[in-house]
């Protein structure tokens, strides 16, 4: 029997077995292949290891898609966490690469997905809090969304949720160095039955404008002087 012979829903079950490029190169074999990668049904659930994996055709964003996860875990993450105005030239230049990469993504995500019931990002340096906000507003099944070394979020994130997150039962922001303690303890009193973890964020150095940065160099140097 050959494979094409096999009805709709017994190719589905066999392409969920495989990965992304496994399904594509399959479904270049045949139209009827191609069909069933472009079924929406094969597509609710979506993991990416790094940023370059987003701008491939090798998957398929639509309503069926119910969880994402973003995860990069790679030492090149650290460039991506420093301050803008403390890069070099060098880290400047490798984050202008795909500094808008996983934004943009996300934001077809908010287009095309609005049944989203969960969403992992880690080591996303760049997304900021309107990012997310957006897609709060845009996908209103949220369960779950876990936010990992994403240095850009801050408090506007958890006042969005009481806002935008009624659906929201689980909110990770974990080593979000600019997530403050008051805002964790207003988004606990306002969204009680939110399970709400934190680990770190509170608790990190957070950023603070290049002025600020400033003027306290100059209160040092005068203290010092003293």
């Amino acid at each position: 029997m050959h494979i094409t012979q096999l009805n709709r829903e017994c190719l589905l079950h066999l392409f969920s077995f495989l990965d992304r490029n496994s399904r594509k190169n399959l479904a270049k074999t045949c139209h009827k292949l191609l069909e069933v990668f472009q079924d929406p049904l094969l597509w609710s659930l979506l993991n990416f290891h790094s940023p370059v994996e987003l701008k491939k055709d090798n998957f398929l964003l639509g309503p069926a898609l119910k969880y994402l996860s973003i995860c990069w875990y790679s030492e090149r993450v650290k460039v991506c966490n420093i301050e803008d105005w403390l890069k070099n030239s060098f880290q400047k230049d490798f984050c202008n690469r795909h500094e808008n990469t996983v934004s943009d993504f996300l934001l077809d995500v908010c287009n095309r997905c609005p049944n989203l019931l969960s969403l992992t990002l880690s080591g996303c340096g760049h997304i900021t809090d309107d990012c997310i906000v957006l897609l709060l507003r845009s996908c209103p099944r949220l369960r779950t969304l876990k936010l990992e070394n994403c240095v850009r979020i801050t408090d506007r994130t958890l006042q969005a949720v009481p806002l935008h997150g009624g659906s929201l039962q689980t909110l990770h922001v974990d080593f979000c160095r600019n997530i403050t303690q008051a805002g964790i303890e207003t988004l606990r009193e306002k969204c009680p039955s939110v399970m709400l973890r934190a680990e770190r964020s509170a608790n990190m150095i957070p950023d603070s404008q290049p002025e600020k940065k400033l003027l306290l160099e100059k209160a040092s140097r005068k203290l010092v002087q003293l």
